[in-house]
């Protein structure tokens, strides 16, 4: 079932996600009247004309992406329910910080679904009509991220759209159902059907014929064949379905049909379409990433320019509790859309690949100024790719802020091959004043490199770069680090903790109000290692040590709970206890702890004693950290090695 040219096409299609909520992001909630006298129409990027960064974080990219991640938490399940994608909602969450809106119960839709999620009540209840109302659970989220869902069922629309209303009920009912379960099986019949007249008729086939998705849609393709400008039919629109007739924050309704609008008008054609869906105005982000989505996989590379291309260079930015796969790009990203379409079409992963290799048509990785040549990355001078938040970015404060820890450690290994040319390699860390420093490496010698990355004193890479001439044919790094976090002055410093914490205190003191907060780095692809720290428990129901943590419902926690016990906690929807220990712990006094984690063994020490031996391999990997429930904890130094 699934294309012969699924990759690329997947590709096209992340791309054309991030170039439409890109593209639309500076004149989001804009009126028609108010751009059109502004601009004239969109014809091209306009951040520079709004005094705007290009490549942001933004929610439509990133629940689009995160969300789906709940194929791989529940094993690639073509039945996955909506309970469990609910599961990965509060895994993936920091509350108040990423990926949704935060307006508030009864406001914001998706913040109103994750407390009704937070406060016990599963998916769908947690976004249904009967729980929220009609009004709030038909605003426009659920269509916003709903591609990925679509892209694991290639030409496959009626299984997408299934899945596609069972991620959408988390947070959402009716008619925002409907619109999403459309975009989703316009996505996926894309992938194998290119006349818009037949996805349209395979989209309105799989929701119900009286619904007001439906009728809308009907309307919008009889206006257009009467030959009427995209004008015409956006006034009928605001006329039939504007925001007055439907009301609260931003309702689906209107802006599913300039999703509509745009495909219609622009007949296909990727710039034409775009530029009318922003140039319409509205929910111009979200519109306009569904309708780049959907036609950048109908028509493939070939259809989206390189000038929409090359300004992004595959940049985005995907931050959650997972802080470790904050720093991603959509070649990253296209390749796990396409191993968990595989998964579910019952066919095997793809082979594992460096971390930058190039392989897709254009694709550069964020490596900057780079070009890319004939699956390689060509390099004059001095190229590199984020590891960690870019300069660019660590004073960005409006929308969504940049959660991420790096991706990049000392003690790990770097090796990397030239096709052609010389250069030697660097990397950029920041340092106590929050300035970038840069360290050189070794050079390539006979096209290669190897370089076990030097200790930075704690302080985050930002980067890692060539400089020379020639062609990068691939880099990659891989292994556990050997490292050790204290809590350093500088703003960066405290920022490569991935914070789902209250606070995060300069004296080395961890607060969290209320339930279990968590203070982590590292990433997932950390397997077998060894994390000591010096802890000192205060005030709390219980506090301690994380590892193998992939979010905040996902790991381990060695926790002094109790009085006078320690405990391991495995993570879950509901936390299990593995193991206990009597030990005598007093509060306001500071204990070594030391967990040794390989394959699935467990053994824990505190100040030299070994008190827990334990098994358990539901969580392979992951990063380490910091662990509050209710309360404070005093921390110093953080050490990794490996096992």
């Amino acid at each position: 079932m699934i294309p012969h040219d699924y990759l690329e096409r997947v590709y096209a299609g992340v791309l054309g996600k991030l170039i439409g909520v890109y593209l639309g992001r500076p004149v989001e909630n804009w009126t028609h009247e108010r751009i059109a006298a502004t601009f004239g129409e969109i014809t091209g990027y306009i951040h520079e004309a709004r005094g705007r960064r290009l490549v942001i974080t933004d929610d439509d990219i990133s629940g689009t992406f995160i969300f789906l991640r709940a194929l791989r938490d529940h094993g690639f399940n073509p039945d996955i329910m909506s309970a469990q994608i609910g599961e990965t909602w509060l895994n993936s969450i920091i509350e108040g910080k990423t990926i949704l809106w935060w307006g508030g119960m009864g406001h914001s839709t998706e913040h109103t679904a994750y407390l009704r999620l937070k406060d016990g009540l599963s998916a769908p209840d947690s976004g249904s009509a009967a729980t929220n109302g009609v009004v709030t659970s038909e605003q426009i989220g659920a269509q916003i991220f709903i591609e990925g869902w679509a892209m694991v069922w290639p030409g496959q629309p009626a299984r997408a759209a299934d899945l596609a209303a069972r991620a959408a009920r988390v947070s959402h009912d009716g008619e925002a159902v409907h619109a999403a379960q459309v975009i989703a099986a316009l996505a996926s019949a894309a992938f194998t059907e290119s006349d818009l007249d037949v996805l349209l008729d395979t989209a309105l086939g799989l929701i119900p014929a009286d619904c007001v998705i439906r009728r809308l849609i009907d309307d919008l393709r009889r206006w257009h064949a009467t030959g009427e400008d995209w004008r015409a039919s956006r006034d009928r629109l605001e006329a039939d379905y504007g925001y007055d007739r439907y009301p609260g924050i931003c309702h689906v309704v209107p802006n599913h049909g300039l999703v509509i609008l745009a495909v219609l008008h622009g007949a296909g054609d990727f710039d034409r379409s775009l530029s009318i869906v922003n140039t319409c105005g509205w929910d111009t982000d979200c519109n306009s990433g569904n309708v780049g989505c959907i036609l950048g996989i109908r028509n493939g590379l070939a259809g989206i320019d390189e000038r929409w291309r090359e300004p992004v260079a595959d940049r985005l930015y995907l931050p959650s509790a997972d802080g470790g796969g904050s720093i991603t790009d959509a070649v990253r990203e296209t390749y796990a859309v396409v191993d968990a379409g595989r998964q579910l079409n019952g066919l095997p992963p793809l082979a594992p690949r460096p971390r930058f290799d190039f392989s897709l048509p254009g694709s550069v990785q964020g490596w900057r100024p780079g070009t890319h040549e004939s699956g390689g990355l060509r390099f004059d001078g001095r190229v590199s790719s984020p590891t960690f938040i870019p300069p660019d970015m660590k004073d960005f404060v409006s929308g969504y802020q940049l959660i991420a820890s790096p991706t990049l450690y000392p003690g790990q290994t770097v090796t990397a091959r030239l096709r052609s040319g010389s250069g030697r390699l660097f990397l950029s860390h920041y340092n106590t004043a929050d300035e970038s420093v840069s360290i050189e490496g070794p050079p390539f010698e006979d096209g290669m490199v190897t370089w076990t990355v030097p200790d930075t004193g704690g302080y985050p890479i930002h980067e890692i770069g060539i400089e020379g001439d020639g062609v990068l044919d691939w880099l990659d790094w891989q292994g556990v680090p050997t490292t050790a976090w204290p809590i350093l002055p500088g703003t960066m410093a405290q920022r490569a903790w991935t914070n789902a914490v209250y606070r995060l205190d300069p004296t080395g003191v961890v607060v969290q109000n209320d339930g279990i907060g968590l203070l982590t780095q590292g990433t997932r692809e950390w397997d077998n290692y060894i994390v000591t720290a010096d802890i000192t428990p205060r005030m709390a129901v219980a506090s301690g040590l994380g590892v193998r943590l992939q979010g905040m419902r996902r790991g381990y926690l060695l926790m002094f709970g109790p009085p006078g016990e320690v405990q391991l906690v495995r993570l879950g929807a509901e936390p299990t206890v593995l193991e206990t220990a009597d030990w005598g712990w007093k509060p306001y006094e500071t204990y070594r702890v030391e967990i040794e984690a390989v394959g699935d063994r467990f053994y824990i020490s505190i100040d030299d004693v070994l008190l827990i031996q334990a098994y358990d391999d539901k969580y392979p990997s992951g990063a380490v950290g910091y662990a509050v429930d209710s309360g404070a904890l005093g921390v110093g130094t953080l050490q990794v090695r490996p096992a």
